[in-house]
């Protein structure tokens, strides 16, 4: 990637984002937060330039720089990758750490955070706009959605279909070829063992319901 990129949070997500850049020799030419007491502050001596909605920096998004989304809320989320297609008429960039394994196989959609360690098995397919983070290991021909969060050292077996913003908390198992409904969340720690219904939240070993 040629262009400099801004980064849309600078929250957690958007430092561990800046990082990924960085060792990746993209230069990150600001944060957007709407987060006013953060405005002309720097986070990692990356100054933080105004909200996610400032038409000037805006402007540079397609031309001078492109942008990436670090923001965990799928509603926030989604709502400024709207603005960035529909604006800008831009896809926002991956994030894939250096130390990430992706294999040539494997194939991953626009908008991606993707962190160190993690495992793309061959014939996996990652959509638009997920979070992948540290130590996942995504199994062969596993297919995640959009707006889709995978905890830190989760286990994705093979075969497993994962749709559109399904939330999965750290540490989870899931066994292979079931499907996980939109929508759904998964707590840490559990192990998966049965298809879970669109909506739905499980949790524990086995995972089960809960309300």
């Amino acid at each position: 990637m040629e262009n400099p990129v801004i980064i849309f949070g600078a929250n957690a997500l958007g430092r561990a984002a800046r990082e990924i850049f960085e060792t990746n020799e993209v230069v990150v030419y600001g944060f957007l937060d709407d987060n006013k007491k953060l405005h002309n502050t720097q986070v990692d001596e990356i100054t933080v330039l105004g909200d996610t909605d400032n038409d000037g920096f805006l402007k540079l998004i397609g031309k001078k720089c492109e942008a990436f989304v670090a923001v965990d809320d799928n509603k926030l989320r989604k709502s400024i990758v709207k603005m960035l297609q529909e604006v800008r008429h831009v896809q926002p960039v991956n994030a894939i750490h250096s130390k990430a394994t992706v294999s040539e196989q494997a194939s991953i959609g626009h908008g991606n955070f993707i962190d160190a360690h993690v495992y793309l098995a061959p014939g996996s397919a990652i959509g638009n706009h997920c979070l992948i983070h540290a130590k996942a290991f995504v199994g062969v021909e596993v297919t995640a959605g959009d707006f889709v969060q995978i905890g830190a050292g989760s286990n994705i077996n093979p075969g497993v279909k994962i749709e559109d913003e399904v939330f999965i908390g750290s540490g989870v198992t899931i066994v292979s070829g079931i499907t996980i409904g939109k929508g759904a969340r998964i707590g840490a720690g559990s192990v998966v063992v049965a298809a879970v219904k669109a909506g739905e939240t499980v949790f524990g070993n086995p995972a089960k319901a809960v309300n």
